[in-house]
């Protein structure tokens, strides 16, 4: 699903990445972990293709994604790969149902469909009841599991999540943690995790580490 070859990225000069290789399978969940400043996120932003390499080969799902024009990889992205962040990035002003939508909007399904994906997640969720809340109504947990349903909504091959957990109590993380797993045995669906967490990282199919640039 997910093939890397020999990626670099500098910024000025720091190099941030030193030549990475990685190879996923459709279906896996793969862990990223390491010390803070090692290139994680960064590497993750160029998996999703947010930021650019600056020598090196990326396949997601058969596609040469660095050979996109920015009109091409913009909609790929939106088609084909869901973020999760720390910081869930809802909107607002916006109910938890209207966030959800909003990748769906922007690829130009119907208002009907995209409602009726989103309410679909939201009871998978078991949010159906938050449909109308606001962030600022919703706990930390509901927060987060609203954004996995926003990342979901477009039914993308591929989640990319950059240290979903670090900003939820234990026991939400917990039930973060087993969520993705569940979602992958439901639509095999292929995640790469940057985590802090050493029990996430634990729960992945395989777990790496990076450290100043390279894989230890």
């Amino acid at each position: 699903m997910i093939e890397a070859r020999q990626i670099f990225k500098s910024f000025g000069k720091l190099q941030v990445l030193k030549g990475l290789d990685l190879t996923v399978e459709q279906g896996e969940v793969v862990s990223i972990m390491g010390p803070s400043g090692a290139g994680k996120s960064t590497f993750l932003q160029i998996l999703g293709t947010i930021e650019k390499a600056d020598n090196g080969l990326l396949t997601i799902g058969g596609t040469a994604v660095n050979r996109l024009s920015q009109k091409a990889l913009a909609r790929f992205r939106n088609d084909h790969i869901g973020f999760v962040f720390q910081f869930h990035h809802l909107f607002p002003e916006f109910t938890a149902l209207e966030n959800i939508c909003i990748p769906a909007y922007i690829g130009g399904r119907s208002k009907k469909n995209a409602t009726d994906q989103a309410m679909h997640l939201l009871k998978l969720l078991n949010l159906e009841q938050r449909a109308d809340h606001k962030p600022s109504e919703l706990s930390g947990g509901e927060q987060q599991r609203v954004a996995v349903a926003r990342a979901l909504v477009n039914n993308p091959t591929v989640i990319l999540a950059d240290e979903p957990s670090g900003n939820l109590d234990s026991n939400a993380a917990v039930e973060l943690h087993r969520l993705f797993f569940e979602l992958r045995e439901q639509f095999n669906q292929t995640f790469v995790i940057v985590t802090h967490n050493p029990e996430l990282a634990g729960m992945a199919d395989r777990s790496y580490t990076l450290s100043d640039g390279n894989w230890q």
